[in-house]
């Protein structure tokens, strides 16, 4: 195998200021677009985030038309509503109102109006036939409406595919939104519990991607085009993510305990987006492609600040930490030192500390912020037990995509084990 010797940096540009979602109009006006796409998380309708992108198109003298039947958990099915919506108007732009959901769901949406395909052809390989996205897109302005996901940054789409009952999706970064407006006003209307759900995300996003193998340690692709966007830590990510990291350290108890606490809020934005950028080229494992059939098997789980969404949900952030402290115990002997000074950057003292206790100290210091932070104490207070650990090693195995970037592999009985360690948390 030839290895990796390169890697590649793509991110959207991105805006931050509190009130800059007043800009949209503007910029849309400036740029000349005239047939332009506003999806919005639908559960926002009335709400400042998109009351403010509508009026400021209109004051703009911007022609929109709203697609407003985006899902909490997007699914195949739901996508393919949207590609639906797009592809019948051929807008020539697209703004992205809400949290993941709703920004991945535009991407999709934008891809396939741009180069129609069956669904399968572009969704990551085992699922889907991974092909790469042929050329450019429209441009997509995104406005996320949670500290979490990163999809501002990103050339990611996730989303449910119901067959399999498991997560899958898109990865290009062709598929990045042209600029992300990062406005911490727009999180003053998220629940305490919505905002430790999303921030967790950002935490595993970092640490995931600062753990994840060298991108040096993959097979070289073929051509240019080829190589992923989850290319493996690298010096460049390694940065964001820190950054990202320490900033979800200081401020994440503080944005879920005072909606009103407006640093703490803009902080958590700004580390949303650092990570996401840190990912978003590193990528995430384990933690990761283990949540996505937690989310996808769930039955009756309800967690607060989740209640308008109308059907059982375990929430991204909270289906990806309740595996993190597990995975990294199992994870930590391959790069302890990188684990530790995860462990110190959340706040523990690696004084004295040997390498063989670094999975440890890392699990203790994540479980300790999930009990602060009010989460379920492991797999088995959403719903699971060893019952159902055989459905969810098999929910995990095509994630190809995330998994095969953990430091260290996980076959199906090692993953067997890990959810067995994740039913309990602390």
């Amino acid at each position: 195998m030839q290895h990796e010797y390169a890697f590649e940096m793509a991110a959207s540009a991105i805006r931050f200021g509190f009130g800059a979602t007043r800009e949209i109009g503007a910029d849309l006006s400036e740029l000349g677009f005239r047939n332009v796409a506003v999806f919005i998380d639908p559960g926002l309708r009335n709400l400042y985030p998109v009351i403010t992108t509508l009026q400021s198109l209109e004051d703009n003298k911007v022609p929109c038309t709203v697609y407003d039947r985006v899902s909490v958990e997007p699914t195949d099915t739901s996508v393919q509503d949207a590609i639906a919506f797009a592809t019948a108007g051929q807008y020539d732009a697209f703004v992205a109102v809400g949290g993941g959901s709703t920004i991945d769901t535009a991407k999709a949406a934008n891809l396939y109006m741009c180069y129609p395909a069956d669904f399968l052809d572009y969704v990551n390989a085992p699922v889907g036939k991974g092909k790469p996205v042929p050329g450019p897109v429209k441009p997509l302005f995104a406005i996320p409406t949670t500290a979490g996901t990163g999809s501002e940054t990103t050339g990611v789409s996730i989303f449910d595919y119901k067959p399999l009952r498991a997560k899958t999706g898109i990865a290009h970064r062709r598929l990045k939104p042209t600029l992300g407006i990062v406005d911490p006003e727009n999180t003053r209307s998220m629940p305490g519990p919505v905002a430790a759900s999303s921030g967790l995300d950002v935490l595993c996003h970092a640490i995931e991607s600062y753990t994840a193998i060298p991108f040096g340690d993959r097979a070289c692709p073929e051509r240019p085009i080829l190589r992923p966007s989850y290319q493996g830590s690298n010096p460049i990510s390694d940065l964001w993510s820190l950054e990202g990291l320490r900033l979800t350290a200081k401020y994440i108890r503080r944005a879920f305990e005072d909606p009103s606490d407006d640093e703490a809020r803009g902080a958590m934005m700004l580390a949303s987006s650092y990570a996401g950028i840190g990912f978003g080229n590193a990528g995430v494992h384990l933690p990761h492609g283990m949540s996505y059939p937690v989310a996808g098997l769930v039955r009756n789980f309800m967690p607060a600040g989740y209640e308008s969404v109308g059907h059982a949900i375990v929430p991204h952030g909270i289906s990806v930490v309740l595996n993190a402290p597990s995975v990294f115990r199992f994870t930590a002997s391959a790069c302890p030192e990188r684990h530790l000074h995860a462990a110190e950057v959340l706040g523990a003292n690696i004084s004295g500390a040997k390498n063989e206790d670094a999975g440890k100290i890392l699990s203790d210091e994540l479980t300790r912020l999930m009990s602060d932070l009010k989460l379920p104490n492991g797999l088995a207070e959403v719903g699971y037990s060893s019952s159902d650990i055989p459905a969810l090693v098999k929910g995990t195995l095509p994630q190809h995509r995330v998994t095969k970037l953990s430091p260290r592999p996980a076959d199906e009985d090692a993953l067997a084990a890990l959810f067995e360690g994740a039913l309990k948390g602390w």
